[in-house]
């Protein structure tokens, strides 16, 4: 599948000032006391931006069996609209709704939709399958509870690396448990394969059972699964994920989108402030999602 090619003179210096500015950082030698103070960092505004100050955001407790969830809730307009549900970033063991508030409440704003940002568990004191588990009954709690939320019926699930993967083993899991799937998912750089090099493999994994769920490009089919958009980033290591899934996709006759940003960097939703891919990815999740939903632009 040939990817859309999204391409600025702006992008290739904006990545390179940005890694440079994090490779500057200070680093700590104990990778877990490391995860704990980054769970703790509240994002730079001059890095992560600001919410949208259009949309309203309300904090959502989220009941499921023998545990709750944290979630915020982004809404643009007052009528009845779709619901997204959006999954953070952080390779499985770090990240948090806060992170990424320029993207979903700007995905609620120019989508015309109502966006729920949810905090899963996370490894390794929840290694998988607990946060696939929690989106999953996430999406089951969302369409029980789409009144209160002031959804109209439609769902569409999105996600940002491995937030990403987890709303694409949510889609594996609705269709291979018989539950209804949502109407779109939104894949932006997931990470679909095993890669036992990365710094959170050992501690999501803990065990030798990996199921497709947990890699989802190594399912057997994809036939059955939703209508996609999928996000690539030219600097990328995991570029070659996200165009494997959108190949497979649409050899399986899944309608798919693959959009490619060049000379970008993994993760750049994160940094809108900093990265202009981000801004307008932003701007075209909302469109995609207004298309998808035949909403016009309030």
């Amino acid at each position: 599948m040939t990817p859309e090619l999204i391409e600025s003179p702006e992008y290739g210096s904006e990545t390179d000032a940005l890694l440079k500015l994090l490779a500057d950082a200070p680093a700590i030698e104990d990778s877990y006391e490391a995860l704990l103070l980054d769970r703790e960092d509240l994002p730079d505004p001059a890095l992560a931006g600001l919410p949208d100050p259009r949309v309203s955001l309300d904090d959502l407790t989220i009941e499921l069996p023998g545990r709750t969830l944290a979630a915020r809730v982004y809404r643009y307009a007052t009528q009845p609209r779709p619901i997204v549900l959006w999954l953070h970033g952080g390779g499985f063991i770090g990240g948090h709704l806060r992170d990424i508030e320029y993207a979903t409440s700007g995905i609620a704003a120019n989508g015309n939709v109502t966006v729920v940002s949810l905090n899963y568990r996370l490894a390794p004191e929840a290694p998988y399958p607990a946060g696939l588990h929690d989106t999953y009954e996430t999406l089951q709690w969302i369409r029980e509870h789409a009144a209160e939320l002031n959804g109209d019926g439609q769902i569409a699930i999105g996600g940002q690396s491995a937030g990403a993967a987890l709303a694409a083993g949510t889609c594996l899991l609705a269709r291979d448990e018989g539950t209804r799937l949502p109407d779109r998912q939104i894949l932006c750089y997931p990470t679909l394969d095993l890669h036992p090099d990365a710094d959170w493999h050992e501690w999501y994994f803990a065990t030798d059972e990996i199921p497709s769920t947990a890699v989802p490009l190594k399912a057997d089919s994809l036939a059955g699964l939703p209508p996609t958009l999928m996000l690539a980033a030219g600097r990328d290591s995991l570029r070659p994920d996200a165009i494997a899934y959108a190949d497979r996709l649409g050899q399986a006759g899944i309608p798919t989108r693959l959009v490619e940003y060049a000379d970008t960097m993994h993760a750049f939703l994160n940094f809108p402030a900093a990265l202009s891919a981000g801004r307008h990815a932003v701007e075209l999740i909302g469109a995609d999602l207004r298309s998808t939903f035949s909403a016009p632009r309030a």
